[in-house]
């Protein structure tokens, strides 16, 4: 499903031009810096936090990026190689990444992936993919804090010396995510019950909607390597106009294109759906924005969700830093 023997080469032919023998520093003066390289932005943002002056972390992808179908350069082959320490999320999501993350695991290289530590019965299967979980856990507040526990933990034990600076700023982050939690409860439950179906452009919602008691249907599947047919258009126009649905919603990393077609398939139906929103899905908002931290994402999230289906949030989400 997702080719890696390009990725594969490439390590190859790394390790052999020596890319991975670290120089060793002569009697240096301070500590170094351990090497920190993330896979997406949802990773990168809570490992920057919980790590603060203790290492340098790098992310891969940037904003807008999708992992799915995101293929790692030359140069970011060359990162990881040089990393201390390896942090993605697993489950295939970075599909294209995962043969190449193990080879690098097994060079020595501490490489931890957050969902595999996380137990099973908190994972969601999908009836199209019945062997595969679905990868989108931080769509889930709570289910995510669980993967910020795999980062404080491993971290910890790579770097015991500043264990305590560690759980501290990991218990911070993870108070920050519970109270991300009640305002998601508080806000999402005012939306009409009949109202609480989420259409979006790929099924990355599952765990959302079973946090939060929302039907949630994508029009691709969980990967959005899959294409959705002229059927499974057919039928999300049938059960919009059935269920008198207002709203749909776009996503930043996913094209408009399948979106558009049920708002005109709807139309020709003689009901009227809208886009509600763009939300973030596989990608967070751009560097150094409210929306691109892990916070300001699912905020913007749960406040677009909730005013675009009759629900009562306000304009500048949980914080007020979300513009109007």
């Amino acid at each position: 499903m997702y080719p890696s023997i390009p990725v594969l080469a490439l390590i190859s032919t790394l390790f052999l031009a020596g890319c991975n023998n670290k120089s060793t520093p002569t009697e240096p003066t301070q500590p170094q810096k351990l090497a920190i390289v993330t896979t997406t932005g949802m990773i990168t943002d809570p490992t920057t936090i919980i790590t603060k002056n203790h290492a340098q972390v790098t992310g891969l992808m940037a904003a807008g990026i999708d992992p799915h179908l995101y293929k790692p350069t030359r140069t970011d082959i060359a990162k990881l190689m040089n990393a201390d320490i390896i942090l993605y999320n697993g489950l295939l999501l970075e599909g294209r990444m995962t043969d190449a993350l193990i080879r690098l695991a097994n060079s020595g290289i501490t490489v931890q992936a957050l969902t595999d530590s996380i137990d099973n019965t908190h994972l969601l299967s999908h009836p199209t993919y019945p062997n595969q979980h679905d990868p989108h856990l931080w769509m889930d507040p709570i289910a995510w804090s669980d993967a910020i526990e795999v980062i404080a933990q491993t971290l910890i034990n790579h770097d015991p010396t500043n264990a305590d600076d560690y759980r501290t700023n990991a218990d911070d982050y993870k108070s920050q995510i519970a109270a991300l939690h009640t305002y998601a409860n508080k806000v999402l439950s005012t939306v009409p019950e009949s109202q609480r179906i989420l259409i979006t452009a790929h099924d990355a919602f599952g765990y959302f909607g079973r946090r939060y008691n929302y039907e949630v249907v994508g029009i691709q599947g969980i990967s959005t390597e899959s294409e959705a047919g002229v059927r499974d258009i057919e039928h999300l126009v049938n059960l919009i106009v059935k269920n008198n649905i207002k709203a749909v919603f776009v996503e930043t990393t996913v094209s408009e294109r399948n979106i558009k077609a049920l708002i005109a398939g709807a139309n020709a139906q003689g009901h009227k759906v809208t886009i509600g929103g763009s939300l973030f899905s596989d990608a967070m908002g751009k560097a150094g924005t409210y929306k691109g931290t892990y916070i300001g994402m699912i905020d913007h999230n749960i406040t677009t969700i909730t005013r675009a289906l009759g629900g009562t949030a306000p304009a500048t989400g949980m914080q007020g830093k979300l513009s109007p």
